[in-house]
């Protein structure tokens, strides 16, 4: 069985686009995979706490106090969220060109030194290394406005994607995908080309990530020869 993490950081509880980009991709993984499991989270409705000075000593401390261990309790819930997730379905609007407060509070609170990343000095100049590896993220997005990519009126503005997929490497992702859509605020036919094009790419990202968990038939006996 696969597991799924949904995560919506839309403040929006209706007329979300991100929420409804991710609906439909749960929708469509779960008429593939009715056996998978999948786990909400809603950072949008229930921001986590951001990061405090108490709580980076409790996350430093080599032994805890009771009241150091409460205040990492839903620190250790997120995480172990990430750490059971096969595939994580990472929902967001783009926040004057960065990531929701909300989302923001998430990773503080996920990406945690012995937790989620190692520490080692002895690995030189890199001494931060991931504890998970193997995960798929699908970034959902919607952006106000357009052409973040190379050569668009708003290239390098985008600083909401580029920081999910570095923050993600300490979740254990390896495989990245992103479908969003574009030109929100200026709801003209234009908007009305990205949506449709964003939700139809929707389906044959659940299908080639389907896939790619299908095991492989095993060889009948004359292939098996035959590959002597």
């Amino acid at each position: 069985m696969t597991k799924l993490l949904r995560i919506d950081a839309s403040a929006r509880t209706s007329r979300s686009l991100t929420r409804a980009l991710a609906d439909s991709f749960t929708l469509g993984w779960h008429e593939r995979r009715p056996e998978d499991e999948i786990i909400l989270r809603d950072v949008g409705r229930n921001p986590p706490p951001i990061v405090t000075e108490n709580w980076i000593a409790a996350a430093f401390a080599k032994e805890r106090t009771p009241d150091q261990e409460q205040l990492l309790a839903l620190s250790d819930e997120l995480i172990a969220e990430v750490a059971s997730a096969d595939i994580i379905v990472m929902a967001t609007p783009m926040y004057n060109y960065g990531m929701p407060a909300a989302l923001k509070a998430w990773f503080d609170q996920v990406v945690r030194v012995d937790k989620t990343f190692t520490f080692d000095l002895a690995r030189g100049d890199a001494p931060l290394e991931p504890v998970f590896w193997g995960k798929t993220l699908i970034l959902l997005t919607s952006f106000g406005e357009f052409g973040f990519a190379p050569g668009g009126p708003n290239e390098g503005r985008d600083s909401l994607t580029p920081h999910v997929r570095t923050a993600s490497r300490y979740l254990g992702v390896e495989a990245f995908h992103h479908v969003g859509i574009e030109y929100q605020e200026f709801g003209d036919e234009r908007f009305e080309a990205s949506h449709k094009a964003a939700f139809a790419a929707l389906a044959p990202l659940v299908d080639t990530l389907v896939n790619a968990l299908a095991p492989r038939p095993a060889p009948d006996a004359a292939e098996a020869l035959a590959g002597l």
